[in-house]
C-alpha cells in the first residue's frame, strides 16, 4: 500500500470514529481512502471547507469523546495551529498527521523535513507540546496510528505523526492485525449530563491569571510524565561505533545505507533514529556522545533537529550537520563523503 493509504486503513482499524480534513498534495489519498471506506463502518468523514474548519471540527468531536483524526501537509498544518493550541489547552485527545512537503510558503510538493520546529516546539501560541511520532516506513505509517491514538487517550493530548511526501507516496508491504484498538473510558467528555454527576465543562479559556498558571503547571507535569515514559528510538550498529549519524524519518533510511557503506570502508559508524521527536531521546544521545569522536545530524532541511542533538550532547563532542532541502533528498554517497571529510579534518587537527 501507499503510506497514506496504510495510515488511512490503520485509522479505521484503530477505531477512528470521525475524520475531518481538506485535500492537499502529497496527502490527499488519506481523505480519498477514508471517504470511500469509513462510511462502510458507519463512521463520519467530512471534507471541511478549509483546514481551519477541519481542526475545529476535531475539537468538537474530541470533546464529545470520539476518536478523531485529521491530516494535511505543511501549509495546511500551519492553518490549523490556532485550533491545535486550543485542543492542547483543553486537554483533548486527537491524532494529526502531517505529510511534510518542502517550503517555506507553498514551496513544492516534494518531500521535506522543514516542519520539525513547528511540530516539536509548539507551532501555535502559548505553552503547550505535542507528542510527535516520526515514521520511516509505510509499516510505521500504519503502526503509529494505533500508537498515536493510544498515547492521545492516555495523556489527553494531541499527537502528531510527522511523515513526509516520500513515505506518504511510496508503496511497501504492510501487515495489519498486530494491534487492537483500546477502549478508554472518558468520564470528562461532553455527552450530556446524567443526574449522577455535575456537568462536564471543556475549555482552554481561564480568565484569572492564577487559574491559567495552575492549568499550565498541570499540563507541563503531564509532559514530564510523557518524557519519563514515552521516549522511543532505534539504534543501528552503535555498540562499537566511533562516529554517530542522527536522523529521523526518510533521512534515517538513507543514513542506514550510509552506515553500511562506511562500515565497508572500515569506518565504525552507527545510527540513532529518534522515533519520538517529542519526547526527544536526549538522555540516550548524551550517553552515546561519551564514546563518539564526531556526531553528524542529517536532515531534509537547513538544520532543525540538529539543535536538539547539540543540546543533548551538551558540548561533549562536535555535532555537525548535513542537509538537503527544497524537496531534494540526500544521497548516501553525499553523507559518506561528508563524514569522511569531517574525519580527515579532525585527524589534521
Amino acid at each position: 500500500m501507499k503510506g497514506n493509504e496504510a495510515m488511512a486503513e490503520a485509522a479505521i482499524q484503530a477505531g477512528c470514529d470521525a475524520y475531518f480534513g481538506y485535500p492537499i498534495t502529497p496527502q490527499s489519498e488519506v481523505l480519498e481512502y477514508l471517504a470511500k471506506e469509513m462510511p462502510k463502518h458507519g463512521r463520519v468523514v467530512l471534507q471541511a471547507e478549509s483546514e481551519v474548519a477541519s481542526i475545529n471540527m476535531i475539537y468538537g468531536a474530541a470533546g464529545a469523546g470520539f476518536r478523531t483524526m485529521t491530516s494535511s501537509s505543511s501549509p495546511g498544518i500551519s492553518l490549523m495551529q490556532e485550533g491545535i493550541s486550543y485542543i492542547a489547552g483543553a486537554e483533548l485527545p486527537c491524532l494529526i498527521a502531517n505529510v511534510n512537503r518542502a517550503g517555506p510558503g507553498l514551496g513544492t510538493i516534494q518531500p521535506g523535513q522543514g516542519d520539525y520546529f513547528q511540530a516539536t516546539k509548539g507551532g501555535g501560541h502559548g505553552d503547550y507540546r505535542l507528542i510527535v511520532l516520526a515514521p520511516s516506513s509505510v509499516q510505521e505509517m500504519a503502526d503509529f496510528v494505533f500508537l498515536g491514538f493510544d498515547l492521545a487517550d492516555k495523556y489527553r493530548n494531541p499527537v502528531m505523526i510527522l511523515s513526509d511526501g516520500a513515505i506518504g507516496q511510496m508503496m511497501e508491504k504492510v501487515t495489519f492485525g498486530k494491534f487492537k484498538p483500546k477502549k478508554v473510558d472518558k468520564p470528562w467528555a461532553t455527552v450530556g449530563k446524567p443526574e449522577t454527576r455535575e456537568r462536564n465543562f471543556i475549555t482552554s479559556l481561564h480568565i484569572k491569571s492564577e487559574d491559567m498558571e495552575k492549568h499550565v503547571e498541570h499540563i507541563y507535569r503531564k509532559y514530564d510524565e510523557v518524557k519519563k515514559n514515552e521516549v522511543r528510538y532505534e539504534e543501528i550498529l552503535t555498540d562499537d561505533a566511533e562516529y554517530l549519524l542522527a536522523a529521523y524519518g526518510l533521512s534515517a533510511r538513507i543514513c542506514h545505507k550510509a552506515v553500511n557503506m562506511l562500515r565497508e570502508k572500515g569506518i565504525k559508524a552507527g545510527l540513532i533514529r529518534p522515533i519520538t521527536l517529542f519526547p526527544f531521546p536526549e538522555e540516550r544521545i548524551n550517553q552515546l556522545a561519551d564514546k563518539m569522536k564526531i556526531i553528524l545530524t542529517v536532515e531534509m532541511n537547513t538544520g532543525q533537529m540538529v539543535e536538539d542533538v547539540r543540546l543533548s550532547v551538551n558540548g561533549k563532542v562536535p555535532v555537525h550537520f548535513f542537509g538537503r532541502f527544497g524537496g531534494m533528498i540526500p544521497d548516501p554517497d553525499e553523507i559518506v563523503n561528508k563524514l569522511e571529510n569531517l574525519i580527515n579534518k579532525n585527524h589534521a587537527l
